[in-house]
């Protein structure tokens, strides 16, 4: 079942699906690495949960979670 990629848990793996963002904002999204069939980890979360750290590619990447809405995931079990 595909989520947002708001709603995952730190620790927690998977996979982008799509990113549902057009325009600019769309574009900044996939340049930043984040396009279907990405493989990431959660690593972590502000204390206000926004925004969220990504570990993918080798690099480590933080979305707010504004951004993070528009990226549909398939969660690892």
């Amino acid at each position: 079942m595909s989520v947002s990629l708001r709603t995952m848990r730190k620790d927690q793996k998977g996979v982008v699906v799509a990113v549902n963002a057009s325009g600019e904002l769309g574009r900044r999204i996939r340049d930043m690495g984040l396009v279907p069939g990405t493989e990431f980890m959660v690593v972590g979360r502000a204390p206000l949960e926004d925004p969220v750290a990504l570990r993918m590619k080798g690099f480590t990447l933080t979305l707010r979670n504004n951004e993070a809405d528009f990226i549909v995931v398939q969660p690892e079990d």
